[in-house]
């Protein structure tokens, strides 16, 4: 690759945006374009919509997505918040096909977690780091040393004994399925935040996703020894991120 540039997509439950990416400055060389994600939120639907928006930059070269999901060798493996037709589906091989573009698909906190480390809150953090992503749902993305462990699927672990699915009890969604309180949300996050630092001891935990602005005006209210700083790139991370990683694999596969 002789470019420092990708076309970043994020695949989120509401929208689809991309933007092309210098890998190299994380900065991002064109404005955000958004699509809203399909109602029927299918494979061909959703990898329709991807082409949409490399055809808007006219772009023919690589590109990385974040997709909400476990995504093992570019395979979808989990689909929470798009289309069950998405199981199994080998999201890399189809958006080449309908595109002719070499891409890399990667779990969309992953993304989120890989754009904060080489470029925000996590720059040149070499112990254990956390990035947690706050919205719809609850992501996570774990890093040691600064290599990452991918498609750590957090939101579904079970609190207080079992009796609770973290993602459906304590993220926005959760917010307002229970309408609850800023107080009342943010006891329920602590009690998250405060499994997850005692399940591995990291030295900083970043919190992104739609939460992160919240934290910027109102500052960090959760009561834990672990270091808690709002990410930086906010809802840019997910396409930066997309980005550095399909530079890194795709490099790695020349």
């Amino acid at each position: 690759m002789k470019t420092n540039s990708v076309l970043g997509i994020d695949i989120g439950g509401s929208g689809i945006k991309g933007a092309i990416v210098n890998v190299k400055t994380g900065e991002m060389t064109t404005d955000k374009y958004r699509i809203p994600t399909p109602e029927q939120s299918t494979p061909e639907a959703v990898v329709k919509t991807i082409r949409q928006i490399a055809k808007k930059f006219e772009w023919e070269g690589p590109i990385g997505v974040g997709f909400p999901g476990v995504i093992l060798h570019g395979v979808v493996k989990t689909a929470a918040n798009v289309d069950d037709g998405w199981l199994n589906v080998h999201l890399e091989n189809l958006l080449e096909k309908q595109t002719g573009s070499k891409n890399v698909a990667v779990n969309d906190a992953d993304a989120a977690g890989l754009a904060e480390m080489k470029f925000g809150a996590g720059r040149k953090n070499k112990g254990v780091v956390i990035m947690l992503t706050v919205g719809t749902g609850i992501g996570a993305a774990l890093f040691t040393q600064g290599k990452l462990s991918p498609n750590c699927e957090w939101g579904d672990i079970c609190l207080r004994g079992g009796i609770d699915n973290a993602e459906k009890w304590a993220s926005d969604a959760a917010r307002k399925n229970y309408d609850l309180t800023w107080e009342e949300w943010i006891q329920r996050l602590t009690t998250y935040i405060q499994y997850i630092e005692n399940m591995f001891w990291p030295d900083l935990i970043i919190i992104g996703g739609g939460f992160a602005k919240k934290l910027e005006k109102k500052g960090v209210p959760f009561e834990t020894r672990t270091k808690i700083v709002p990410a930086q790139l906010l809802n840019e991370a997910g396409i930066i991120g997309a980005a550095v990683a399909a530079r890194k694999l795709l490099k790695s596969k020349k």
